[in-house]
C-alpha cells in the first residue's frame, strides 16, 4: 500500500491536553487530561483520548514532548475516530490548522533532532536529553 502521508512522521508517545474549541458537537469546552500523543508530524498528529471526539471537532493541543523543557501548542481539526474501547478509549486523526510558525518550527526542530539521536544511538539518555535541550536553546534563542 503506497504511504499517503504528507509529512514523515515520528512513532513516540508523548503526553497530551487537548481543550475542544468547537461551538458544536455537544462536547463541553474545557480541558481533559490523561491523554496521550502516539506519533506527531509537522501537519498533525494521531492521538489517544477517553472522550469519544468527532470528526470535524476543532482542538488546542499542549504537547508535553519528552525532551523540551516547554511544551508546543498545535490547534487541529479531527480527520478521522477509531473506536478502540466501547466508551472509554479512542484514536483520532488530527490535523492541524492555524498553527503558528514557530509551533510548526519547533515541531520540525524536535522530530529532526530525535531523528538524528536515534541515529546515533551510542550515547546515553542522559546526554541526548542534554544535546537536544542545548540545541534547543540555541535554536529558538540565538
Amino acid at each position: 500500500m503506497k504511504e499517503r502521508r504528507k509529512a514523515e512522521r515520528l512513532k513516540e508517545l508523548n503526553e497530551i491536553t487537548i481543550s475542544v474549541t468547537s461551538e458544536e458537537n455537544n462536547i463541553p469546552k474545557k480541558k481533559f487530561l490523561y491523554n496521550y500523543s502516539n506519533d506527531i508530524s509537522v501537519i498533525g498528529a494521531n492521538i489517544q483520548s477517553n472522550i469519544l471526539l468527532p470528526v470535524d471537532t476543532l482542538l488546542k493541543i499542549d504537547f508535553k514532548l519528552k525532551t523540551l523543557v516547554e511544551q508546543i501548542t498545535a490547534l487541529g481539526k479531527v480527520k478521522w475516530i477509531k473506536v478502540l474501547i466501547e466508551d472509554k478509549s479512542y484514536k483520532a486523526g488530527v490535523e492541524f490548522v492555524d498553527t503558528p510558525e514557530e509551533a510548526v518550527n519547533k515541531l520540525k526542530f524536535y522530530i529532526t533532532q530525535i531523528r538524528r539521536l536515534h541515529r546515533t544511538d551510542k550515547k546515553s539518555s542522559f546526554l541526548k536529553c542534554f544535546f537536544l535541550f542545548f540545541q534547543f536553546i540555541q535554536y529558538f534563542n540565538p
